[in-house]
């Protein structure tokens, strides 16, 4: 029997509810209430916010505040996603809705969250401005979930889990019994970082949230839909949970063009779509290329827009790499990932350039 199986015979969720979790000076918070939230209908003169009447000495004005609760790019979003506009929030980057998750769950030196090395770095850092202790439960050789050292590493403070799935540096998505388990199990809140989902064959835990409580799911539009530019993180759950959100964000947090921008870019699905089987072929091809290299050691599987390659020496390789103004990340310092470089698939013919330049490569 699976050493995990003991854990699906559950009967009752441990999820203790939101009102044991949330902060409790963020249950009494009264927000910010801002000129746009305090009028929503139809107005043809504004006299409200003290903005500048006269407009903007740019071909675009952009005088006016924005939409606080970005209602037009959320009704977009729904059709895209398939759940109600009232599920999505929507943050300056994935990084702010991380912020948030602990300001609005974890009491400063007090509650602690899980996080599962090697995985997206940010969840430490906003851990280490917000005073909230990190347990890390390091992912197994196979760079899987240690489910039993999660369940094992809880207590009556712990508040979030994080799981990034595709695993950002590994590449993998996390096996999808195993995130059921946790989430079945896991007495707090289980964030979803689905950063590379649109490269991946598993499908999106969007469609969960209406069996999960505790379940949050973030995406992005920096990745697949080409907007790192723009800072526009999303995230799904309960409005219950997405309430909270927008209790705690800053009034505008996602300015008038971005939003404009993206609104236009969401109705490009068709080109994002070509993008995304263009990536996966020449994802393809690149793995293939690397493996016939004499000093690469292991290409790992993939599910997102990148490679993790171990190699000889890390080291000496992303050098070599930037002395021929070609740019790696190098992740050798990680924990399980000595050694190792994350390449990023570029067009056909940076890859090219890549392949031809370490064919050259003597270390």
């Amino acid at each position: 029997m699976n050493e995990n199986e003991n854990y699906k015979e559950s009967s009752k969720s441990p999820f203790r509810g939101l009102g044991t979790l949330v902060r409790n000076n963020i249950k009494i918070l009264k927000p910010y209430s801002s000129a746009r939230h305090e009028f929503t209908g139809k107005a043809s003169v504004f006299l409200d916010a003290n903005e500048n009447a006269y407009g903007s000495p740019v071909a675009e004005n952009y005088n006016r505040y924005p939409d606080p609760l970005q209602w037009q790019l959320k009704f977009q979003l729904a059709k895209i996603k398939g759940v109600p506009a009232e599920n999505i929030f929507i943050g300056n980057g994935s990084d702010e809705v991380i912020d948030l998750a602990y300001r609005i769950f974890c009491e400063p030196k007090k509650d602690n969250v899980i996080i599962c090395p090697p995985t997206y770095g940010m969840y430490q850092v906003s851990a280490n401005i917000n005073d909230v202790e990190i347990r890390k439960v390091n992912l197994t050789n196979d760079f899987e979930l240690d489910v039993e050292g999660i369940l094992n590493a809880t207590d009556s403070n712990t508040k979030l889990l994080f799981i990034c799935s595709p695993n950002n540096p590994t590449g993998n998505n996390m096996n999808r019994t195993d995130v059921e388990i946790v989430l079945n199990n896991f007495p707090g809140i289980v964030i979803i970082d689905e950063a590379y989902i649109n490269f991946s064959k598993q499908k999106t835990f969007i469609q969960e949230l209406t069996e999960y409580p505790n379940l949050i799911v973030m995406q992005t539009l920096s990745k697949a839909w080409g907007l790192a530019a723009l800072r526009l993180g999303l995230c799904f759950a309960s409005m219950d949970i997405i309430d909270f959100f927008n209790k705690v964000k800053p009034p505008y947090n996602i300015n008038d063009a971005s939003q404009q921008i993206a609104l236009d870019a969401l109705q490009e699905t068709v080109m994002v779509n070509k993008w995304i089987k263009e990536v996966v072929h020449q994802k393809e091809e690149l793995a293939a290329a690397l493996v016939r290299l004499h000093f690469v050691k292991k290409v790992y599987p993939t599910d997102a827009n990148f490679i993790l390659v171990k190699v000889d020496d890390a080291d000496a390789l992303y050098n070599y790499l930037a002395a021929n103004e070609i740019v790696v990340r190098n992740r050798t310092n990680e924990i399980l990932c000595e050694n190792c470089l994350r390449i990023t698939i570029g067009t056909p013919e940076e890859n090219k350039n890549l392949i031809s330049t370490l064919k050259n490569y003597r270390g």
